[in-house]
């Protein structure tokens, strides 16, 4: 079960954000129950709200990796900026990479994020960036320097599930060595053991968690559909048949009677 991300080993395979939850103690509790390793933090969203990062010593009470992002950003400039910000800040070179080119989809810009991952690994950064599903789109990415991507289910925060699993199959065939995070648009734990099945390496979300009726339980429902997505996959999953095949075959077989 363990994934190694960046030459750094994880036990899990579930990444956590950390907005939206109706209290710090929640969020504390949610990270707990869902044994992520990795958290998100959102810079740039913090400090537009006129507040400061205060997540920090919360998210090393738990051991997790922070894993700064530069969600709200709209072009490489202004993305780039946050990450370095958020290098100085949180004391890491890894960066969730997010330029986003619609208001409404929230669908990464692919011009702006390989403009931000070229300018940032150059920089000495770790890029996690967020794309869609588009397999030229991700393989110009990785011929940046990426090492990690996080291709989206969904829109963020739509809780769509997997819209386009065809495209996420391809990807998965197309870049067999490459860690892949399925990001955005989880809505279910029957959405990440999908993305898990198909061969993912791990699952970010947010919404589904921090807004659930009971964030703690969910995280932990999370948890589990991620580890039994992954097990399934590794065991080997009984491929479709268009007719039924009898789990007890006797034709030519002695039986007692």
């Amino acid at each position: 079960m363990s994934l190694t991300i960046a030459g750094v080993e994880l036990q899990s395979r579930f990444f956590l954000g950390t907005a939206r939850y109706p209290s710090p103690a929640v969020l504390q509790q949610a990270i707990a129950a869902s044994g992520a390793q990795v958290v998100t933090v959102g810079l740039k969203r913090q400090l537009a709200a006129g507040g400061t990062p205060n997540d920090l010593p919360l998210i090393r009470a738990s051991g997790a990796h922070v894993l700064p992002n530069t969600a709200g950003c709209y072009t490489a400039k202004e993305a780039i900026a946050i990450a370095k910000m958020a290098r100085e800040l949180y004391e890491t070179n890894w960066i969730k990479l997010e330029v986003l080119g619609d208001e409404y989809t929230l669908q990464p810009d692919p011009f702006e994020t390989l403009a931000a991952a070229r300018e940032l690994v150059r920089g000495g950064f770790e890029v996690f960036p967020y794309c869609t599903d588009d397999l030229v789109a991700c393989q110009r990415l990785l011929d940046a320097g990426c090492r990690i991507l996080m291709p989206w289910g969904a829109p963020i925060g739509s809780g769509q599930g997997l819209v386009n699993p065809t495209a996420l199959r391809t990807l998965r065939a197309r870049l067999p060595g490459v860690p892949l995070v399925v990001d955005a648009g989880i809505g279910s734990p029957k959405d990440a053991v999908q993305a898990m099945e198909m061969g993912f390496d791990a699952i970010l979300l947010n919404t589904a968690v921090a807004q659930a009726d009971d964030p703690v339980a969910m995280a932990r429902a999370f948890r589990l559909g991620i580890e039994a997505g992954r097990i399934a996959y590794e065991a080997g999953i009984m491929a479709r048949q268009d007719m039924a095949v009898p789990s007890t075959p006797v034709a030519g077989r002695p039986f007692l009677l």
